[in-house]
């Protein structure tokens, strides 16, 4: 005779046989519960019997059994089980129809904490294998897969049930560019859950654009945290430094306190975090923001410099697969923490004398592309980083319009970028508008440092 083991734990023999008895007697609890629960979650075998049928019931005839059909299934079905088992099935079933579940509120709240706790368990086991080849990020996604487990709540929208859904505001809560222009076709910046990337050629200004995009985000009052895996911490902290203050990197140091005065009262919060290339993954950086949140510090833009540069949490075959799960988990990283994230992308050769850099430069291009919700490019030729000019291609706007060029001022001696106003043209048709530079004189720019420096001389 197989005797079951008897769990008094708080979810036990008493919670399943409630928990599959609700599956059978309630549709829409069925519905629900069944999304993310494994039939192996019960731990009695008469109670995963029972629900297999259930289940397999539903997913036959596209309906819920009914008590007599059930009631045949158990006379007629059970023929190839253990004798003692279809006894028990039988008994359970027998029961079902002369007690009513006591605690169908407690167990309705619970239910998903159990699936996630069963679920857990048989990660952590799962993880003794993958701990013996020692397969430390296999480990790591394992456990936080099961940890994520019911997280989604939404089972499918509903296209009549749900109509009004579609005609309410989304909150994005964008975080703005500081540029009006991008600003103005994206909805007010990059929202939460979304994903942007910048693309340009080493040497033009990647990182450059990164710290100016989350020293906007610290103007609003957003915690910023910023992922660094090519600088050190302290070279991107002087970075924002010069971008928020104006001063030069080159003389930042003779302005510590000039500096501290104006950063001081910023409302927002910086963390930066440095990791060597090639040495974090994405679930490095899920674990460091999970630390974050349970100190109480919840990102509100999340800066990962540069993604080409992160460790797949799997190998592929092809470079191009490995990039392209690395954005697919950044992107699902940026829902996870409810908040927007901007990264970088480096160019293929073509880039570099590209006048206008497209996607069609993007390195190991299309796998990226896909997920992003927003990408521009910036394109500096060497007479463009001679005269502080540059250009802004939008690539891609999930929000919005595609396709401009804008003309750039990018001063990186103190990370000053600016999108440069658009002019009359001087010939052609009147009403023709095209951006046109203006920007000051490298001999203007001196004398206005020159006259910043005196005046806060004159201040000491």
């Amino acid at each position: 005779m197989t005797a079951e083991k008897i769990n008094f734990g708080r979810y036990g023999k008493a919670f399943q046989e409630g928990l599959v008895q609700l599956i059978f007697e309630d549709r829409p609890f069925a519905d629900q519960i069944t999304e993310v629960l494994d039939i192996n979650f019960i731990e009695l075998e008469y109670l995963r019997i029972f629900l297999r049928k259930t289940i397999n019931f539903r997913e036959r005839y596209d309906k819920h059994p009914s008590v007599d059909a059930m009631l045949t299934i158990i006379k007629t079905d059970l023929e190839h089980e253990d004798e003692i088992l279809q006894q028990q099935v039988q008994d359970y079933f027998g029961r079902m129809h002369t007690r009513e579940v006591t605690d169908i509120g407690y167990i309705k709240e619970t239910s998903l904490d159990f699936c996630r706790k069963q679920n857990l368990k048989e990660a952590m086991l799962t993880s003794v294998g993958l701990l013996q080849n020692c397969s430390f990020d296999e480990i790591s996604k394992t456990i936080n897969d099961a940890l994520k487990l019911g997280s989604e709540n939404n089972f499918g929208y509903d296209y009549i049930v749900d109509f009004e859904e579609r005609f309410t505001p989304k909150f994005r809560n964008p975080v703005s560019t500081g540029w009006p222009d991008i600003d103005g076709i994206t909805g007010g910046g990059l929202g939460k859950s979304e994903l942007g990337v910048v693309i340009a050629p080493t040497g033009a200004g990647k990182s450059m654009v990164l710290v100016h995009l989350g020293s906007e985000a610290l103007k609003e009052g957003k915690t910023v945290v910023h992922y660094t895996l090519e600088l050190q911490d302290t070279v991107i902290a002087t970075r924002y430094d010069s971008c928020i203050t104006g001063y030069p990197l080159s003389d930042i140091i003779n302005f510590k306190e000039e500096v501290y005065e104006e950063i001081k009262d910023i409302d927002g919060n910086l963390i930066i975090k440095e990791y060597p290339t090639k040495s974090a993954s994405t679930n490095t950086i899920r674990a460091h923001l999970s630390r974050l949140v349970k100190r109480g510090i919840n990102p509100g833009l999340i800066i990962v410099d540069y993604a080409d540069l992160l460790k797949p949490v799997q190998m592929r075959k092809e470079k191009r697969e490995e990039l392209g799960s690395i954005y697919e988990e950044l992107r699902a990283l940026s829902t996870e923490f409810q908040c927007p994230i901007w990264t970088a992308s480096q160019t293929n050769r073509s880039g570099l004398s590209a006048e206008v850099i497209t996607m069609e430069q993007i390195s190991e291009a299309f796998n990226k592309c896909f997920v992003a919700d927003f990408i521009f490019s910036v394109s500096r030729t060497i007479e463009d980083k001679q005269n502080n000019l540059g250009k802004i291609f939008v690539a891609k706007n999930r929000n919005g319009p595609d396709g401009m060029i804008h003309q750039i001022f990018m001063d990186t001696s103190n990370v000053n970028i600016k999108i440069l106003p658009k002019t009359p043209q001087l010939s052609g048709a009147p009403n023709q508008v095209v951006t046109a530079p203006v920007a000051l004189t490298t001999r203007d720019q001196q004398e206005l440092l020159k006259a910043k420096y005196t005046k806060l001389r004159k201040r000491k």
